[in-house]
């Protein structure tokens, strides 16, 4: 009789444990685009994976991919989610053409802004000013062409009228000129936004831009396939509760990226320390 009992408890464990394992292996690996040039980008999937993985059980692959592949890889479905999609003007070319193959799940930092940025020791303040101003050499420091700020720029250029060259790069070479330049104190123009950890280290301003090309303050909004809403509901679920707070915030994390911790050590170092801002987004 007690053997009976042993071998029932036992068979009981195995079966539980077999369930637990087949619950945890019947989640779906998750593949995840952002932008590895764009440090906000990189700070928000991150932790966002981290989240994922840590407290919902999903394995996730994150995906550092170009502005336009990420929309369309959300759009076909190839990649399940993004995190970094600025509404309604940087993306506004992007939304307008995948709109109706995707889900917003809304906004996970809200008052973001894209234009050109100058250091606060030139004297130019608006974009109009850079047309009679020569102390730029006629250049404009990009990141990655086909970014939003980066079409919007192109505009810029030619509404204001400016005999301007716009010169792509990336988001780590834009900085590593700007700094440079900020070291010897020299003139210069680059594209940006913010959030970004550049305004922490420099100071630094965005040129008035009186006809609105840029257009008013943004959102960073969480996008989704059609298919996660059925494919992780729980990810769907926290997509949607997800949101920074303030740019301090996500600076923590940034700054951390910036000066030299690994994006992945960064994100759980930051969850690790804030529970109650964790334990927010997924409570059910």
């Amino acid at each position: 009789m007690k053997m009976r009992r042993i071998l029932s408890a036992g068979v009981a464990l195995v079966l539980a444990m077999s369930a637990g394992l087949a619950s945890a292996q019947s989640k779906p690996t998750l593949n995840i685009g952002y932008v590895d040039g764009w440090s906000d980008s990189v700070a928000t999937t991150h932790v966002a994976a981290e989240v994922i993985k840590q407290k919902l059980g999903y394995d996730v692959k994150l995906m550092p991919v170009a502005t336009g592949i990420m929309w369309q890889g959300v759009a076909t479905g190839k990649l399940d989610a993004m995190l970094s999609a600025w509404l309604p003007v940087t993306h506004g070319e992007y939304w307008a053409k995948n709109k109706d193959k995707v889900v917003d799940y809304g906004p996970n930092f809200k008052d973001a802004k894209i234009g050109l940025i100058v250091p606060d020791y030139v004297a130019v303040k608006s974009i109009a000013d850079l047309k009679d101003d020569a102390g730029f050499k006629k250049k404009i420091v990009g990141i990655d062409a086909g970014s939003g700020v980066m079409l919007k720029t192109d505009e810029a250029i030619k509404d204001y009228g400016l005999d301007y060259k716009l010169q792509a790069s990336s988001g780590a070479a834009m900085t590593s000129e700007l700094g440079r330049a900020y070291a010897k104190n020299e003139p210069i123009v680059v594209t940006g936004w913010v959030p970004h950890w550049m305004f922490a280290k420099w100071k630094l301003r965005f040129l008035d831009d009186p006809k609105g090309v840029y257009g008013a303050a943004e959102t960073v909004n969480s996008i989704g396939s059609k298919e996660l809403g059925k494919k992780a509901p729980e990810v769907a679920a926290f997509l949607k509760k997800f949101s920074w707070n303030s740019k301090d915030e996500i600076g923590e994390v940034m700054l951390a990226i910036q000066e030299g911790a690994k994006p992945e050590v960064a994100a759980k170092e930051w969850v690790a320390k804030h529970p109650e801002r964790v334990a927010q987004w997924t409570a059910n």
